[in-house]
């Protein structure tokens, strides 16, 4: 969201991989330059099998299989690459983010405002992808308890 202009700020990186064996396996040793070293609890396929494996290192890496539906095959079509640091990366498109952001999170909501409007600025209609239903109330006080309690370990 940041690549797309978005000012909000995250609590982790979201990767979208290719699942095979072998990139699960160039993806776990990339990750071992973080400090903690703790993608070395990982193993090639875990990935795909979980859908989602999170790495708790100095960084919060979030290594996906899909997001909404979305793999890797397909927002790699579109995907808008940047130099960093002399390094091409590629990044999901606005187009891709919004159908990735189609999600029932109220974390996601601004989200969705800020691309329909970027997309919209570029003559791209935008529907959504699925129809989300309102987060459920104990998932929004879960939330709310664990944010409660990660400002308090701050202070």
């Amino acid at each position: 969201m940041i690549q797309a202009g978005s000012a909000r700020t995250t609590d982790d990186i979201d990767l979208l991989i290719e699942i095979t064996p072998e990139n699960e396996a160039k993806v776990i040793e990339a990750l071992l330059i973080l400090p903690d070293k703790a993608a070395a609890e990982l193993k090639p396929g875990e990935i795909g099998q979980y859908g989602v494996v999170r790495v708790g290192d100095e960084i919060l890496v979030d290594l996906m299989k899909s997001g909404c539906g979305v793999t890797y095959a397909e927002a790699s079509r579109d995907a808008l690459t940047f130099m960093v640091e002399g390094v091409p990366i590629p990044f999901a498109s606005p187009k891709t983010l919004w159908k990735m952001k189609q999600t029932v999170r109220a974390k996601d909501i601004p989200d969705r405002i800020y691309l329909r409007e970027l997309l919209q600025a570029q003559g791209i209609t935008t529907e959504s992808a699925t129809n989300p239903q309102p987060e459920h109330p104990l998932i929004r006080w879960w939330r709310r308890l664990r944010e409660r309690r990660r400002t308090s370990l701050l202070l």
